[in-house]
């Protein structure tokens, strides 16, 4: 395992940027974690890093080493897990990177679920917007991705599909609160509080203007789900969001939500998904199943 650990000291080095900060995170010295790397490239005939005046990064050929050094060690992580299978105790690790939508709710929820029955099993769970997430599937920092309107699929091997109708969010005692259904018209009546452009609930909304003569002028934008949630609650803006972004009970939020109707606004597409072709670790591929099923039984698979 010796060599195992040589490959690590590789990936964080890699990823820090820098050997110093990589050292750092390692608690090793820099001068013993240098001794590696220049020991791996006698090993392999040429350098992996261009050194520079304030850290080093990968080269052509490190480019081609870390892609081999991330799959042997998602390879070996998937034999500890099938090792500790095989001992009736489910280990391991999974990395999750996903949008805001998943953080408040529905991940603490599933995550609490899978640990209940699996303890020995930890997670990272990484906020990426929708980009982002499949770069984490192909660097190997993200086991699954669950993203809201991806905007790119060239290595996103999509595991299930439900649709998402966009709702909006309003305080208590808003005059919209207590509707069914609501027009994106009446929404538009009021100010509102929107994501920023990034986002695909903005998308949708992007979409649905287009071609009309309803505008949205926001009083409030940010990149904060959360914070757009809360200031709705807290004035008489509208703001917008996701069913799996909502609480599953409105009870004791401050604010309400109601769907809006989807001849207004077009349904999104909510994706979960793996690196394509890669084989994924047992622990990481049986949450995927029991959060597929979830999501089949509260959405409509598309």
């Amino acid at each position: 395992m010796r060599y195992m650990t040589s490959i690590r000291f590789i990936d964080a080095v890699a990823r820090a940027g820098s050997i110093r900060r990589a050292a750092e995170e390692l608690a090793i010295t820099s001068t013993a974690l240098n001794r590696r790397i220049l020991a791996i490239e006698e090993d392999l005939g040429a350098p992996i890093f261009e050194r520079l005046p304030r850290g080093v990064r990968l080269n052509s050929a490190g480019e081609i080493f870390i892609h081999h050094i991330r799959n042997q060690l998602s390879d070996m992580e998937r034999v500890r897990a099938q090792i500790a299978d095989l001992a009736g105790e489910r280990r391991g690790h999974i990395s999750i990177a996903c949008s805001q939508a998943l953080l408040p709710y529905f991940l603490p929820e599933q995550i609490k679920t899978y640990r209940t029955e699996h303890p020995g099993v930890t997670f990272n769970v990484h906020l990426r917007d929708r980009a982002a997430a499949e770069q984490a599937l192909m660097d190997h920092t993200a086991d699954l991705a669950i993203v809201f309107e991806p905007v790119r699929l060239a290595e996103f091997q999509t595991m299930l599909r439900v649709r998402q109708q966009l709702h909006a969010v309003f305080a208590r005692d808003h005059p919209l609160a207590g509707v069914k259904s609501v027009r994106l018209r009446e929404c538009l009546e009021f100010p509102v509080a929107l994501p920023t452009i990034p986002y695909g609930v903005r998308h949708l909304l992007e979409i649905a203007l287009q071609g009309s003569t309803l505008e949205a002028k926001p009083a409030i934008e940010s990149d904060n789900f959360e914070f757009l949630r809360s200031y709705a609650g807290a004035e008489g803006v509208v703001s917008f969001q996701i069913p799996i972004g909502l609480p599953p009970d409105d009870a004791g939020a401050p604010f309400v939500s109601a769907p809006i109707d989807a001849r207004d606004v077009p349904l999104g597409i909510l994706y979960m998904g793996q690196l394509r072709n890669r084989a994924l670790p047992v622990a990481a591929s049986k949450f995927a199943a029991g959060i597929s099923t979830v999501l089949a039984e509260r959405y409509d698979v598309c």
